[in-house]
This record gives structure tokens, sequence and C-alpha cells, in this order.
């Protein structure tokens, strides 16, 4: 079920029209130049390109640890090499097969400790390979401990199903709309090579919609419609995570291919641009 992200009961906790009308509303990744944001009248307020080997940044990044949501098989780990790592100028984020903490697998879940309201986020990515992965890059409200799940809020960026290899898809979660009802909004797309190539995934989000993209082509949209919070709950602060989950209600839906591990979600970088 796309953009199934759901949290367990533990987990629950303007800009003018002008400046609106000159956003780029996508770039196509190919450079790796952190010095000038690829909009006319963009502002890159921030970043990570990974230059620095080891563990991620800590002041960047923190961690998800445990066996959390969705039924997933993975051990979500903390500051552990094996499993998120920085090396040849890419996060490395690794599945393991192996007995973790009562779990059968190892992953990571790195959330971004800087959040944001509207922008451009923008990650660079090869996709891990294999039937039962479950890549994603999204997004949560910083009030989910507030107010929970999906009242927050999630934009899905990109989740790939590896019994699915190359269909990338975009959703987002509300109160209104959300996989628990059968009434999530989203859509998807196929891409070559997405297991060997690096592509770019990113989201453009304003006040009035939230575009999604693969290489700078728009493949989804979604609009403010009337209805408060519980249609639109975007006009409040969204943090980043990056993870590998493993199995589970969405990844594991045909199973797990064990020779399919090691596997990697690797980044080449993290970008947010803001008008």
């Amino acid at each position: 079920m796309p953009g199934h992200r759901c949290y367990t009961d533990s987990m629950r906790r303007v800009y003018t029209a002008c400046a609106l009308a000159l956003w780029w509303l996508s770039a196509c990744g190919a450079s790796r130049s952190p010095q000038a944001p690829t909009g006319p009248s963009e502002t890159l307020v921030w970043q990570d390109e990974f230059d620095v080997p080891g563990l991620p940044d800590p002041s960047r990044w923190n961690y998800e640890v445990g066996l959390i949501r969705n039924n997933e098989r993975q051990y979500y780990t903390r500051d552990r090499l094996e499993n998120a790592r920085v090396e040849g100028g890419m996060l490395i984020i690794e599945g393991r097969r192996e007995r973790y903490q009562g779990a059968d697998y190892t992953s990571a879940s790195l959330t971004s400790r800087a959040n944001w309201t509207y922008g451009r986020i923008e990650v660079r990515a090869k996709l891990p390979k294999g039937r039962g992965t479950w890549p994603a890059i999204w997004m949560l409200g910083t009030n989910i401990r507030d107010v929970g799940w999906p009242t927050c809020g999630e934009i899905d960026i990109m989740e790939h199903v590896g019994f699915d290899p190359g269909r990338i898809h975009a959703n987002i979660h509300t109160k209104a709309y959300n996989h628990v009802q059968g009434t999530n909004k989203g859509s998807s797309v196929v891409v070559q090579r997405v297991d060997e190539d690096f592509h770019t995934y990113s989201a453009t989000w304003t006040p009035q919609q939230i575009d999604f993209f693969v290489d700078g082509q728009r493949y989804f949209t979604f609009v403010k419609e009337s209805g408060g919070d519980a249609v639109w709950p975007f006009d409040k602060p969204q943090y980043l995570i990056l993870n590998l989950a493993i199995g589970g209600s969405w990844g594991g839906q045909q199973g797990i291919d064990d020779s399919a591990f090691p596997t990697q979600l690797v980044i080449d970088y993290v970008r947010v641009y803001r008008p």
C-alpha cells in the first residue's frame, strides 16, 4: 500500500504571490556543486554533501531506533557503521541479514535535526536491490508527538518496493487522506535503473500545493483544498527521514529475498532550498 508509514501508538507525539511565482519547480540533480541553487530566486538553506567519512554528521542527523512500524522486520540501529556510514562522498544506509536485538535484519533510519515549512527538498540517490526492500525519502510534521499520525501530515517524496523494481511512488497522508481509510493521494512513475544509477528525487512545497519530481520531471501534484488541517496540515514544519525498511505491510507483500543482503540505499546529497 503506497505511502504506508504509520507510527505505532508509542510513537504518537505567507509567502507573497510574487515570490511564489518565481519558484523553480525542479532541478536535474546532475551536479554535485553546492555553491549555487538552480532556481532563480532560491537560497540553499540546508544541505549535507556527505564529505566527511565515518558516522553521519550528528549535528545534522538523529536516528530512529528499534522495531518501529508497519510490521517491518528490521531493527533500526544508532551510531552503527554497519548500517549507516559516510564513505566515498556518499551516505550509505545498509540493510543486513543478521540477528540483532531479537530481529532478523538490521538497517538505519536517519531523521534530520532541522525542519522546514515550505521549500524544495532534493535528494540524489541510488536505491537498493532485492525483494523485500522498502527504501523511502519522506517527511513528517514536527507536531506528531502532540497530534499523532496522520494528523501531523506526511509527505512521501520517494518510496520504492523491491518486488516492483523501478516504480517510484509519491504520496501524501493527512487525517482526511490516508492509506488506513483507503483515501491517500499519490501517483507513481517507472524509472529505469534505479538500483544502478543515481536519480534525483524532489518535492517543491508551497502554501498552495506540493509537486513531486524525479530527475526534474513532475509526476504528481497535491493541491490545497478546503477542509482545514484534516485535509491540508502542511502549513507547519516538517522534518526529513531517510530509511531503508525490510519487509513490512507493503515491502514484504511478496516475501524477502535473503540472497539480496547486504543491500544499500546510497545517497549522494541532500539539499533544501527556500525562496
